[in-house]
C-alpha cells in the first residue's frame, strides 16, 4: 500500500510541476467527528486562467497536492490510531477583485484522497482507501501583494457509495497559506 501510495503522490506531482511552477505552500490543522484530528502540508499550483475578470468578483483555480496525517481515538487502553492522507483536489475561488488591505474569498472544490488505513477511529472503519474529498471554505488573504492567506474550511471525506460501509467523516480546518 505504501509503495501505491508514493507512486501516486510523485505521478500527480510530475503531472502538476510540468504544467506550472509552485505557487504556494500551505499548513492546516483541523478536528473531525469521534474526535479525529488532522494536519496537512499542502502544495499550491495556479491555473492561469481567470473568470469574470472585468466583475468585483472573479473566480480562478488551483491545485492543492496535500499530504497529512489523521489522528483517531480507540477503545480505552488502546493507542490512538494514525491515518496517513494523500489527496489532489481542484479547488475554485470566488475571490475579490479590488486589491485592498483584505481580500476576502470563498472556495468550494471536489478532489481525490488515498487513505493508509481503513480504520479511522473506534467507531469509524472505511471499506476503500479511495476517498473523494469536498470542502467548502471562507478566508481572507492579506499582506504584501496579497501573499498570506487564512481560511476555514468545512470538509467531507467518502468514498461516494462505491463501497459500503460509507460512513464518510466530516472536519473543520483552520489553514494558513504562504504564496510566492
Amino acid at each position: 500500500m505504501i509503495r501505491k501510495t508514493v507512486a501516486a503522490a510523485a505521478l500527480a506531482l510530475a503531472l502538476i510541476s510540468s504544467a506550472h511552477a509552485l505557487d504556494g505552500v500551505s499548513f492546516e490543522v483541523g478536528g473531525g467527528e469521534e474526535n479525529t484530528d488532522l494536519w496537512r502540508l499542502g502544495l499550491q499550483w495556479r491555473w492561469h486562467k481567470r473568470w469574470f475578470a472585468e466583475s468585483a468578483w472573479t473566480l480562478g483555480a488551483y491545485w492543492d497536492l496535500q499530504a497529512g496525517r489523521w489522528r483517531g481515538p480507540l477503545k480505552p487502553g488502546e493507542p490512538h490510531q494514525e491515518t496517513w492522507d494523500l489527496g489532489i483536489t481542484p479547488v475554485f475561488r470566488l475571490e475579490r477583485a479590488a486589491r485592498t488591505a483584505l481580500v476576502p474569498y470563498f472556495e468550494a472544490a471536489i478532489g481525490f484522497h488515498l487513505l493508509s488505513d481503513l480504520r479511522i477511529n473506534a467507531d469509524t472503519n472505511f471499506s476503500t482507501h479511495f476517498q473523494y474529498g469536498d470542502h467548502l471554505a471562507a478566508g481572507v488573504m492579506f499582506g504584501p501583494q496579497q501573499r498570506y492567506d487564512l481560511s476555514l474550511r468545512l470538509q467531507h471525506l467518502s468514498n461516494g457509495g462505491i463501497a459500503h460501509p460509507n460512513p464518510g467523516i466530516n472536519f473543520i480546518e483552520l489553514r494558513a497559506a504562504y504564496r510566492f
